[in-house]
Order: structure tokens, then sequence, then C-alpha cells
């Protein structure tokens, strides 16, 4: 980095650049010169020119040594700091910057810092946006409406204050960044990459200002709101996710894996992914293989994968030697009739079964016989305890199905109750996360721990994630599967992490959306509006714009002085994110607008055609029952846009359009929550998938599967099935916004695919 001078106006510094190559200790000689407007230039002779604040941050945080990987991380947290690298922009808006602050505080709930753990390029862009502001940060600070935000921005002024107090303090006073003194002459020191105070001449009261503007004093102890594990130690914590292989991952279970990958890697410690495979009837490897492509999708990391059929042997051993103390019984009674004596309090008649009694039972049920199929072992608590789940539970169960791993070679299984215990004991975690509705099973998870003889665990509860119009249970999800009213696992309509994948969801908005709650033990039935809300703010600066018309009932507009010869230009294909790329768009004389436009439009109204200009519909055409079938205008390039009602999208009339299958969904059932005794069946929404015909523009031939895009004027669109051929559309998804219910009003479709 020797000999690298930085250009930029001096009215407008890039701070975020100079904090970066503060904190990384890089040379730079500064040249405040360049022109009003103009972006930061960093050179280096003629070797080496880079244009753009981007540009800038993520090649001087590719050449960082000290701290390492400031940008060069895996693909998907380097593509997460280029997300913050764009959303920093907000906060330089008056009207957005306090709802800014307010996302990122929930945001950052239970993270350390913006991206992975450890601080990036990102932590320090969008901690220069925050005291770039002067005293507008210093008095929000005050307010204590943000805690996580304020207890992260002082947590990076605490560890690099002197680095960032120096760049604020030559750059920032009470009104926000200004320009540098009169003397031009600011620099940075080559022996230490330190700007040279004795060249530094801010603007009158700016020194006075730099702590108002965000950093803190290093003295200043760091308040956090981090959630805590009981009993934690750094170093000394191993945690597991253990899903049972009976569907796909949803919503639900992807809080319990993101709460427990936080925990392990903020104790830095071990997250074993573990397969609760205990009920043949239910599991298939199906299941197992997409649940670890689920866990994957979320970024989740762990050290191994294990399943609890690993443990049958070690299990069928405990169960035995708790039926040799006393401790369990084998018990025959029909299961209606022991489920009315647990909850009337009722001892089993077997219970005073003989240990010989006993094992001789246990024998025909490993051997999955007649006379065995008709028992299972229970533990030996207590019968008349308040807590109904100490009455007994059962411990194995006789199964003669095959397992989808092992195959017949057993013919009994211990049950989840008996068996979670037992290799969350032996697996050495030291917490385990459960969902609140388990709390009244908490005191029988310690209880059997106890008469095992085994270590104790940490249980941690959080609450169970409950969305409004959604289901859970993986039992009646299956039900949609079988009958045939949802596509697959990965249906749209589903909230399976596949089926909101495919909904358009970014994963770091459901991780942002899950993280916010934290471990909160508050029962909440919660709105897709604000996941939606979180994703769109990811997906919008970013995703490129294209243009589509329904197919049915379009209407042609004639521009009687438009260009008898079609011409192409190149455009953006989004105006305020270059990376979006370009786009050919065809200028023509005739060209198709949508019927509901069409008849919104009245005669000599003069109206905006989006990407070219204004025109005025001179006529009118109409069939007998009033609809317009055509219209005719003239273009008045001139006009100023700002004076038009109606902002049309429009397409050239030719033949290199695609065909568009646009899809909609709506929720699956038409009730908020079921309740338990309520049927699937009563709540169907008959109308929860909508198709509609369009034609796009040509461009729309290269989208790339699972490519995100927005239909201007009509929303955002995941490409479900890219271009194969003209005569099959592409099929497009579409992504709630947010604003949006996805309950359909009435019947447009048909509810199976």
């Amino acid at each position: 980095m020797a000999g690298m001078v930085l250009a930029f106006p001096p009215d407008n510094p890039p701070l975020a650049v100079l904090a970066v190559a503060r904190v990384a200790g890089l040379h730079l000689s500064l040249d405040p010169t360049l022109p009003a407007s103009s972006p930061p230039v960093l050179r280096s002779g003629s070797e080496l020119e880079l244009k753009g604040l981007q540009q800038l941050l993520r090649y001087i945080g590719r050449v960082a040594q000290d701290p390492p990987a400031l940008y060069e991380r895996s693909a998907q947290e380097s593509q997460e700091i280029d997300m913050w690298l764009d959303y920093v922009s907000t906060l330089s808006s008056g009207a957005e910057f306090e709802a800014a602050c307010a996302n990122i505080d929930g945001y950052l709930l239970l993270r350390t810092f913006l991206v992975g753990y450890s601080i990036s390029v990102a932590d320090i862009v969008i901690w220069s946006g925050l005291a770039g502001t002067g005293q507008r940060w210093a008095s929000l600070k005050k307010s204590n409406k943000y805690p996580n935000l304020v207890r992260w921005f002082d947590a990076i002024a605490t560890q690099y204050g002197e680095a960032l107090n120096e760049v604020t303090a030559a750059y920032v006073g009470k009104r926000g960044v200004g320009k540098p003194g009169p003397s031009g002459s600011r620099g940075v020191d080559q022996a230490g990459g330190q700007i040279t105070k004795a060249n530094v001449q801010g603007p009158k009261g700016k020194g006075d200002d730099a702590t108002n503007g965000g950093a803190a004093g290093k003295d200043k102890a760091v308040t956090t709101s981090e959630v805590d594990l009981p009993g934690a130690k750094v170093g000394d914590v191993r945690l597991r996710f253990a899903p049972e292989p009976s569907g796909y991952l949803h919503i639900g279970h992807a809080k319990a894996a993101l709460l427990n990958h936080y925990f392990a890697q903020r104790y830095k410690g071990e997250l074993i992914l573990r397969f609760d495979d205990t009920n043949p009837a239910k599991e298939s490897n199906e299941f197992v293989e997409n649940l670890i492509k689920d866990v994957s999708t979320l970024g989740i990391e762990y050290c191994k994968i294990t399943y609890t059929s690993d443990y049958f042997p070690q299990l069928m051993e405990m169960a035995e030697k708790l039926m040799r103390e006393g401790k369990a019984y084998v018990d025959d009674t029909p299961r209606e009739t022991m489920q009315k004596e647990r909850m009337d309090g009722i001892e089993s008649k077997c219970r005073g079964h003989s240990i010989e009694q006993n094992l001789a039972l246990w024998k025909e049920m490993i051997a999955g016989s007649e006379r065995g199929v008709q028992c299972c072992i229970r533990g030996k608590l207590d019968m008349q305890d308040p807590n109904k789940s100490l009455r007994d539970p059962v411990y194995f169960r006789c199964n003669p199905l095959p397992h989808h791993r092992i195959g017949d070679k057993y013919k009994a299984y211990p049950t989840y109750d008996f068996a979670c215990p037992f290799v969350d004991a032996i697996e050495g975690i030291t917490h385990a996360l459960r969902s609140s509705e388990y709390h009244d099973r908490n005191a029988q998870y310690y209880r059997i721990l106890g008469d095992m003889g085994l270590r104790q665990v940490q249980i941690y509860e959080f609450s169970r994630l409950n969305m409004v119009y959604t289901l859970l249970s993986k039992r009646k999800l299956k039900w949609f599967v079988e009958m045939g009213i949802v596509e697959g696992w990965d249906d749209p309509r589903f909230p399976t992490v596949q089926g909101i994948v495919r909904r358009g969801l970014k994963i770091e908005a459901l991780i942002e959306f899950i993280l916010q709650q934290g471990a909160s033990k508050n029962l909440n039935l919660m709105e897709w509006d604000k996941l939606w809300t979180i994703n769109k703010k990811i997906i919008d600066p970013v995703c490129a714009r294209h243009t589509a018309v329904n197919e049915e009932r379009r209407v042609l507009l004639l521009l009687s002085n438009g260009p008898e010869t079609p011409f192409v230009r190149i455009i953006p294909r989004h105006k305020k994110y270059e990376g979006a790329g370009t786009k050919a768009t065809t200028y023509t004389q005739r060209i198709w607008i949508d019927f509901a436009d069409a008849s919104a439009i009245s005669e000599n109204e003069e109206v905006t055609l989006m990407d070219w200009g204004n025109a005025i519909v001179k006529e009118i055409k109409k069939d007998g029952e009033g609809n317009v079938t055509s219209l005719t205008g003239v273009l008045h390039l001139e006009g100023s846009v700002k004076t038009t009602k109606l902002k049309l999208t429009w397409l050239p009339e030719t033949d290199e359009l695609v065909r568009l299958s646009l899809i909609e969904y709506g929720y699956l059932i038409t009730k908020k929550k079921l309740e338990e005794d309520e049927e699937v069946t009563d709540f169907l929404n008959p109308c929860s998938r909508k198709v509609t015909a369009a034609l796009g523009d040509t461009n729309m031939r290269n989208l790339k599967h699972g490519e995100v895009i927005q239909l201007e004027r009509r929303g955002y669109f995941r490409c479900d099935v890219p271009y194969l051929r003209a005569s099959k559309p592409i099929v497009l998804v579409g992504i709630p916004d947010g604003r949006q219910g996805m309950v359909s009003p009435s019947p447009v479709a048909t509810q199976k695919p």
C-alpha cells in the first residue's frame, strides 16, 4: 500500500474508507481536491486506480492484514458484507435514519458483530455511517431507544477507539461529516498509518464534538443486552440441534437451530447435529438428506452428525438396568386404558411385576413377538405427581416396521422422552435448548437422568415460533403433501425452509427475523408481514427491474409520431445499483400496455411511458361493452414526468417478447390459529394459488433459477423455472413485500398445482 493516494471532494470525505484504512493500519496520503459530487478515487502511480466507495472498501478490506479477514470471508459472509455496504446509504437519509437504526438494533439483538464472529468492513462502515451524522447520533444514543445498537457501537469504539477517534475528530462535527480545513494538507503518517495531527485543521469545534459523533473513551464500560446461557463457560459449551427426520426443516425448527448455532459460536463451543430417529413409522432417508441440506442453507456450522439410533444398544442396556433396579417395568395395559389411568393417577396392575417377569416380557419385546408387541416399558416414577409427565412415562415401545437406517435389526424402540436425556448426557451436552412447550417435561428429563445415574444437563427454554395462518405440525404438513394440495415439501405456501426460500425469502432475512426475537420465552403469534418487510429491505437495493404486461386483454397503443424503424437502447437493470447490469430496451411505434392502465386513461390525457418519456393519448377505441380495445397517441418527450398522473409500463410489439407464468400464493388455511380440536379440512383456503399469464421483455430470457427481480409496478418475483424454449413460459413466483395480506380475497384459481 506504499504510495497510495486517496482523492476525494473536500466537502464529502469518505469517512468509511478513512476509518477502515486507519483500523487496518494502512498507509494513505490524502488529496481532498476532487470536484464536488465526484466519487472517491484510490491511486497508486499508473498501476492501480479504483473509483467508488464500495470498490475502495472491498479492496482495502481484502489487503488488510491486521485485523485479518475484514472482507475476504466465506461466499455467504462476503455477500452479507456487500449487503451492509449497500445498506449504509440509509443512514445518510434524514427520513430513513431512525428506521435504519431500529432495523440494525433488532438485527444486533443476539449478535456481537454484523457479519460472522469477528469485526469486518461491514462493522466499520455502519459505525462510520452513524458517527458521521454527528449530533444526531449522539442525541439518539442518549435516548436509550436502541440499546443493542449502542452496545455494539460502544464495543467497536472501545476496541478501536484510538484509530476511530482520530478519524472522527478530523472530519466529524455537530452537523456530521464536513470538509477539511483550508490547509488541505491532511495526510497519513507513512510510518504508522495515522492521520498526522500536526497537519490537521478541521472546521471550528470539530475536535470538541468528536466523541459526540461516536467513539467512546477507552475507559467507558460496555453494556450488553445479550442473552446468557446459565452456567456457560467460554470454551466449555456443547449444544445439539436434534430434529426428528419425519419432515423437512420449517421456520419453527430454524429458530431452534439458529439459537443453538448462536450460543455455540458465542461461547466458542461445539454444536452437534443429531437426528432423533426413534420412530421408524414416520422417518425416512429423504427427510435426513433434506434436513442436512436445510441446515446448510441456514449457514449452521456443526462439528459432527450423530443419530440416536447409533445408541440403541446402550439404550436397551440402560432400560434393562433400570428394570433390574426396580426403576422401570414392562406394561401390557392397552394404550387407551393406560392413558386414562395416567390422567386419573391410577397405578397399572403391572407396576408390581417382579424383575424376572419384566425381563421375560422384555425379551418378547426385543423379539417383536405377538406377546411382545402388546407391551411397553414404563419408568416407575410417581403416579400421583401433579405433573402428569412424571406419571410413569413410556420408555420403550414395540414397532415391527423396518428402520430407515438399520433395517429390521430392532423391534423395540426408545421413546424421545427416554432417549433424549440419555444421549444428551453421553454426548457431553452442557445445555439442551428446548422450546417452552416442553416446560412441564423438564422435571421428567431431570428425573430420568437421575435414575440413570448420568451427569446432569442444563435445560434452556425459548418460546416456540408461531406464525399466523400457518401449520407447523409435521403430521399436518405431511397430510397436505399426501393429499396433493401442495406440490411437495418445498411448496412456496409451506413454512419449510425450502418453501419460503422458493417463495423468495433471503436466508439473511430469516436469520435477522429470528434473532430479533432472541431466546425470549414469550409465546407470540407472529405476523408474516414483519419477515417479508425485512426481506424487502434486502432485495430491493440490488434486484434487477424488468417489465411485464398481462397477456389477456392487453391493449395496443399506436404512437403516430413514434419511431417507424425500431431502435434499441442499453439501460441499467437497476438505476441505483450498477451490479445489476444492463438490459436492451426496444422502442417502437406500436407498444402494449395493460388493459387496466388503458381503461384509466382519458382522451387527450398526457401520460408517462416509463424509461421513455411522455405521450398524449388522442383517441380511445372501445367495443360494444365499453371495453378499451386500442389507443392512438403522440410522443411528447419534452413533457415533464412531474405533471402526469399515470406512469405506465409498456412493452414493444415484437416477436421477441417472452411468455411468463406469474404465480402468487396465499395462506393454506383461512384462520389465524387452529385450535387442537379443529380440523384442517374445515379451514382450507380454496384460492391459495393464483396464476397469471403475461408477456415479459426479451432480457428475461437470461434470468437464472432462483434470481430475484422486480417487475415494475407489480412487485418482486423469484425465477422458479427459467427460459427453456419459446413454447414454455418462464415461471416467476411472487414475493410478498410485507404490505399486503396473503389470503386471496376471492376464488381466483385452483387449489391444486
